[in-house]
């Protein structure tokens, strides 16, 4: 009998994504056999870029070796917890680029725990990414900064499309 796929969730609004995302995902494909990307947004909040737009920017954005091993969903008013579990997931995998983030996601992770059992599986961000986020990437192109190397290049030309 083959055992089950190991199923993450990588949770986030990627609005958009960015290479700092892209770089937790890769390693999170090497840990799991299938990674969920869970795109996770607010109906009444109006983001950057429509849902469809961000899914699309992701699998756009997919390294070739890990692209069959990652799907990318959209979710909304629900607990992480219970998309995990309507995915199979066994955990959450998050990115962390510092103290702060690891502050921010601790008591998150540990609710979730406490909720359903699911453990969080922290990943350390590539310190060179460290400083980048969707709102300063936003932000940096919106007045003018080169965004070029802190996203792909599928988000760079979405970016360009709404100047």
């Amino acid at each position: 009998m083959t055992p089950a796929p190991r199923r993450c969730v990588c949770p986030g609004s990627f609005d958009p994504v960015t290479n700092g995302h892209l770089d937790v995902l890769e390693r999170a494909a090497r840990l799991y056999d299938e990674v969920v990307v869970a795109i996770l947004h607010n109906p009444a909040k109006r983001g950057t870029f429509e849902v469809p737009v961000r899914i699309e920017l992701v699998r756009s954005s997919l390294p070739g070796p890990i692209a069959d091993r990652v799907r990318v969903e959209a979710f909304a008013e629900r607990l992480l917890v219970d998309v995990c579990r309507e995915v199979g997931a066994d955990a959450v995998v998050k990115g962390l680029r510092g103290g702060t983030d690891f502050a921010y996601e601790l008591p998150m992770a540990l609710m979730n725990r406490h909720l359903t059992g699911i453990e969080t599986v922290f990943l350390p961000g590539d310190p060179t990414l460290e400083h980048v986020s969707s709102s300063l990437v936003k932000e940096v192109h919106r007045y003018g900064g080169d965004v070029s190397d802190l996203v792909p290049a599928p988000v760079l030309a979405a970016l360009r499309e709404l100047e």
